[in-house]
């Protein structure tokens, strides 16, 4: 199964005992209908239902499917690249496991990067979200595309065909932080866009939170810009010509004659504030110091405990 494969699909599954059935049928009848050689690469992200019991019973039925489990729960995209590591495709796609991104796009995805890209990213035109999901994917992505100095997107997500050359140079960079549409634009390579439709969703609820999506904004800030050190010394510029302006203002007035007494009020005030501006930078620059230990440590992003599968190697 793994010789000479056309294309892989790869998929993080978390929380989906319900839909992984149909997920795999979609899938096969899809790339059957491409009539190319395939295999399903499916990663338990350690889900705390019972996921991974239904995929060893899916594996039992379908060939084509391999399945991995991670040994904790990793998150989304290192479970992405997990899933990577070990595609074999020529091709490989890159989807969710929520049946929101439909598995019958990947046939249009497929004869599109034909056209001789290098990837393709499927744009979800009418995204099937709640509003509350919309409007905070449309703040995450505004404000991550403001401080890494990027254009994002809020209708492209991981969906899409990516070259094999495409993922293996995506899987040399050593990020510590694998935020995979943030990757796949930092390569470069020669890309294409199709629409596609987008599905709501029939089962559960996404995982993803206001507060989960701040931590992924800020992580992957931390992990792909330095704009908030940048902006910390403007900021710092800004306020020294302020309290310059501020000190010429008062001293004039002192050699004026106007000022008996010195406040005592506006001195307790100024030190407060400028001694938090000063937390604030050293607490910025604390948190760019922690991502270079993370680093230095040189940690697995991810450590597969179990797998079963029908290659041949």
């Amino acid at each position: 199964m793994s010789k000479n494969v056309e294309i892989s699909v790869v998929s993080p599954v978390y929380r989906a005992e319900v839909i992984l059935p149909e997920l795999v049928s979609r899938l096969e009848n899809s790339l059957n209908s491409i009539g190319v050689s395939y295999e399903i690469i499916l990663v338990d992200d350690r889900s705390p239902d019972n996921s991974w019991a239904v995929l060893k019973e899916l594996v039992k039925e379908h060939p084509s499917l391999n399945i991995y489990r991670l040994s904790r729960n990793f998150g989304q995209h290192n479970a992405i690249s997990a899933g990577l590591s070990l595609a074999k495709g020529k091709w490989v796609v890159v989807m969710d496991c929520d049946l929101q991104d439909r598995p019958e796009e990947i046939s249009r995805l497929y004869l599109k990067a034909k056209e001789g890209y290098e990837m393709i990213l499927a744009r979800r035109v009418n995204r099937q979200d709640k509003w509350l999901k919309r409007i905070s994917s449309k703040l995450f992505f505004s404000t991550f595309g403001y401080f890494t100095n990027t254009i994002q997107d809020p209708l492209v997500g991981n969906f899409g065909i990516y070259h094999i050359i495409v993922i293996e140079a995506i899987l040399s960079m050593g990020d510590e932080v694998r935020y995979f549409p943030t990757l796949t634009q930092w390569v470069g390579f020669h890309r294409g866009y199709l629409d596609v439709q987008h599905d709501a969703r029939t089962q559960g609820e996404s995982t993803y939170n206001w507060r989960s999506l701040f931590h992924l904004a800020f992580n992957t800030i931390l992990a792909f810009s330095d704009k908030p050190l940048k902006l910390t010394v403007k900021l710092g510029f800004w306020i020294s010509m302020f309290s310059l302006g501020v000190g010429v203002y008062y001293l004039t007035l002192y050699f004026l004659g106007e000022i008996d007494v010195l406040g005592f009020a506006s001195l307790i005030t100024s030190i407060s504030f400028f001694s938090g501006i000063i937390i604030l930078i050293l607490g910025i620059i604390g948190l760019y110091i922690g991502r270079v230990f993370d680093k230095v440590k040189n940690r697995p992003n991810f450590i597969i405990s179990e797998s079963v599968n029908q290659r041949d190697d």
